[in-house]
């Protein structure tokens, strides 16, 4: 089935309203899913298990960070935690939405997840739907 960008997102935000207990109108494409919408760690599987179900795709786990260590080419993704300097720059390029500002040298690994916007899931279920269409074709 194809969707339009509106009933995608749509969905998309039905998934962090049913998860989080937020308002619609809290749920914009730039609001940090942390930060703006108050989800924890548990909360993700939530939300992931929502819009997996909604649109009847796979997420993998992971994913954005594996897409920027596959750039890397063979290079060094972090180092005690802290991502690289060539790791920030391939974060950036892979999670385009998110203010380059806040992809700063110290940034660990574990703090990636604070980045994530309503945006990075939506970006995240174009791209899957894409995916799985081109498949079908």
């Amino acid at each position: 089935m194809a969707y339009t960008e509106e009933e995608i997102f749509d969905k998309v935000r039905d998934a962090f309203v049913e998860a989080l207990g937020v308002d619609e109108d809290e749920v914009v494409m730039k609001a940090k899913v942390i930060d703006d919408l108050g989800a924890e760690s548990l909360d993700f599987l939530d939300i992931v298990f929502r819009i997996e179900r909604a649109f009847d795709v796979k997420i993998p786990r992971g994913d954005l960070e594996r897409q920027a260590q596959d750039a890397l080419d063979g290079e060094v993704y972090e180092v005690d935690g802290v991502l690289t300097e060539h790791a920030l720059e391939k974060l950036k390029a892979v999670m385009s939405e998110v203010d380059p500002s806040e992809i700063v040298h110290g940034l660990r690994t574990k703090d990636i997840p604070r980045l994530f916007l309503v945006e990075t899931f939506y970006r995240m279920v174009v791209k899957l739907l894409r995916d799985q269409a081109a498949a079908e074709e």
